[in-house]
């Protein structure tokens, strides 16, 4: 026995996990499926936006990324503002000395170098900032695994988020679309590969048992206001959004369609609260999704999805159902092309309730040839993250010598 047999490997995974975001909670089930099933000797634990959530899922200590739990919140008083400041000096010394507890610390998938939505530098950019600037001073391997980026106009987020890029060991993209953008923002990306999202390494759940009824439209709805560059018009860009969905479920209502209605956050909830109110209607339900795995089992019960959240697209798509994206930055119509249904984009920020009618009624009329041309595209995915996995394993694990990532299902 050597060595590294004798020692398991520490492994930190880090982001924004179990803060009520089920894309980003899917990235870490990935994550964790691959560990489990290569790496059963690792050692793992986390470093997170939600520990308690974190840890009462998958079962891994886990530790709160920031001192002060105010962070996300808007800071008016004195003593908030003092607090915030303060927790920025604290966050520096935790960060470094729970990055210098690990051989590998990994931050898996979610759009952890964009700013597609709002965001303040000093936030999440600050702390992924801390942690692959310790990682490099105490010799900690951290790793971008499948991770998301996009073109940054503030300055201060821009030049934390290539810093971040430069100083992590090992960078891999969720799209063509994500590698271009860090190259843009001067990150040396010749070594850098684009794979595919994370959480299409999640198999796909048994049926329910309770298939949908016929002519189910899932839609996914989001609490949606603008990208980060969108502050001044975020009330008016969440009105238009709020009021084309709305009028668009109305329409299937009409038509006698039913219609679920799916989040991907806990910040959704209002929204699904005023399409429900609006449209007074026993056609029209809420699904309670918990995971991704729900979202799933939601989506492939349906006829058709139309959705605005990304990792809302990943699932319709995932289980093959044919999907519409109220596409909100282009990581969306990317992921549409790469699963062949990029003539099924709508704006969110400009939704137009008619002319997206006419898509989904498109959409419909082209389904049994989707859905054939998405049972191949996820054919194509499946690979594409094999590689992903063996290449972490690659840069990350060099004494395992593992020949080859098993699939979660020989694992088992």
């Amino acid at each position: 026995m050597t060595a590294a047999d004798e020692t398991p490997v520490r492994v930190g995974v880090f982001g924004l996990l179990g803060s009520g975001n089920l894309g980003n909670d899917g990235s870490l089930e990935a994550l964790l499926g691959y560990l489990r099933a290569e790496h059963p000797e690792a050692v793992v634990d986390a470093l997170c936006g939600g520990p308690e959530a974190v840890t009462a899922r998958f079962r891994i200590p886990a530790t709160r990324m920031h001192w002060y739990r105010g962070e996300y919140r808007t800071a008016s008083r004195a003593g908030a503002i003092a607090a915030k400041g303060l927790g920025k000096l604290v966050d520096a010394v935790r960060t470094a000395a729970w990055v210098r507890r690990h051989d590998v610390v990994i931050v898996p998938g979610t759009g952890a170098l964009e700013a597609t939505l709002p965001l303040r530098p000093w936030g999440f950019p600050y702390s992924l900032f801390l942690l692959c600037a310790t990682g490099r001073l105490f010799g900690t391997r951290v790793a971008l695994a499948g991770v998301g980026a996009a073109a940054i106009g503030s300055r201060p987020t821009r030049a934390l988020v290539r810093w971040s890029a430069r100083l992590a060991a090992y960078r891999s993209y969720r799209d063509t679309l994500s590698r271009d953008a860090m190259r843009a923002m001067g990150v040396d990306t010749a070594r850098d590969e684009v794979y595919s999202d994370l959480v299409f390494a999640l198999p796909t759940p048994p049926p329910s048992g309770h298939p949908g009824p016929p002519g189910l439209v899932c839609v996914g709805v989001m609490d949606f206001h603008g990208s980060n560059d969108d502050r001044a018009r975020a009330e008016e860009i969440h009105r238009r959004y709020l009021d084309g969905t709305t009028r668009f479920v109305r329409t299937l209502v009409e038509d006698g369609r039913p219609v679920r209605l799916l989040t991907g956050d806990e910040l959704d909830a209002p929204v699904v609260d005023a399409i429900l109110d609006a449209v007074d209607s026993p056609l029209v339900t809420a699904a309670e999704a918990t995971s991704l795995a729900d979202l799933m089992r939601e989506t492939a019960a349906a006829d058709t999805v139309v959705a605005t959240r990304y990792h809302n697209l990943i699932c319709a798509l995932r289980v093959g159902t044919p999907t519409l994206a109220l596409s909100y930055s282009e990581k969306s119509d990317a992921l549409m092309a790469r699963m062949g249904l990029d003539a099924y984009c709508h704006p969110a920020r400009k939704v137009d309730a008619d002319r997206l009618l006419e898509q989904f009624r498109a959409l419909e009329r082209g389904s049994a040839g989707l859905r054939r041309t998405l049972a191949e595209r996820n054919l194509v995915v499946a690979r594409q993250l094999q590689g992903q996995f063996t290449a972490l394993t690659a840069a990350l694990f060099p004494a395992t010598g593992h020949p080859r990532t098993r699939t979660r299902q020989e694992a088992r």
